[in-house]
């Protein structure tokens, strides 16, 4: 690997239509946990994002679904700048945001959460959204008129990603899907977003444990100290562990120096 300064990137259609981050300063309560973060997503890709805990993921996912603000920086999808917007309307662009914590409505139904993630769709696109995801995940007819408190972890999880999927997002982030999973359940879910890309969207999976990425992501970045500080081919990083591991030690030792670490 070698080193070399943080270049911007050539534009190109694709990537003009994923989701592009460049510069982007986050702050919460007062302290800055990201630190200029350049980003790429391109359209058709899973791109992966690993850290370990404290890294700034979870900050980078809330900013892009617009629930905490950035203090600088651009956001933009298909060339259309999001930073700076309400939740609302970065939805209605087209950015679908799965935090980690499977965020339910836990009294209502499977169904109803699905109508209640594509309510403010025409109806015929609603009922195509929900056809997607029930393609998707078959299991879902099983579960329909269960209450999604009354769901296991990975059946809820299933459910926060087919009401993501739901409104057919050009662009999908996923936080820790993998959390509190067992590895069946992970086995389960994680080639739908391959199949998701596929047909067109840009997939941004945030992960803790990188061989569950890895399985599924053309490139993967690594995130330490709220910077990205390695990025390489999924395929590089699959053959070569020991140059990732050398790369989270590089984030939990690089302090507040910003190090970039880019393997062609």
């Amino acid at each position: 690997m070698t080193t070399t300064k943080p270049q911007a990137k050539a534009t190109s259609p694709a990537l003009d239509e994923g989701l592009r981050i460049r510069g982007l300063h986050v702050a919460r309560a007062d302290r800055e946990v990201l630190f200029g973060v350049d980003l790429d997503v391109p359209a058709g890709q899973v791109t992966a994002l690993l850290g370990a805990n404290g890294a700034g993921k979870s900050s980078l996912v809330l900013a892009l679904g617009g629930l905490i603000p950035a203090t600088s920086g651009q956001v933009s999808v298909a060339g259309i700048r999001i930073d700076g917007a309400r939740p609302e309307r970065i939805r209605r662009l087209g950015v679908a945001v799965v935090p980690e914590g499977r965020r339910l409505l836990r009294t209502l139904s499977v169904r109803d959460n699905l109508d209640v993630a594509t309510y403010g769709l025409p109806k015929d696109k609603a009922e195509e959204g929900v056809d997607r995801a029930v393609h998707l995940f078959p299991e879902l007819k099983d579960l329909w008129q269960k209450t999604a408190s009354t769901l296991s972890g990975g059946q809820q999880q299933m459910v926060v990603l087919a009401q993501a999927l739901a409104a057919r997002p050009g662009v999908l982030v996923v936080d820790e899907l993998s959390l509190g999973l067992a590895p069946v359940v992970v086995r389960r879910l994680v080639p739908v977003l391959s199949q998701v890309a596929q047909s067109g969207a840009a997939v941004l999976l945030i992960e803790q444990f990188a061989h569950v990425a890895l399985a599924v992501s053309t490139t993967a970045h690594v995130l330490a100290g709220g910077r990205i500080i390695a990025s390489a081919p999924a395929e590089h990083w699959r053959h070569h562990p020991e140059e990732l591991s050398a790369a989270y030690a590089l984030g939990s030792s690089a302090g507040t120096t910003p190090t970039e670490r880019r393997t062609p």
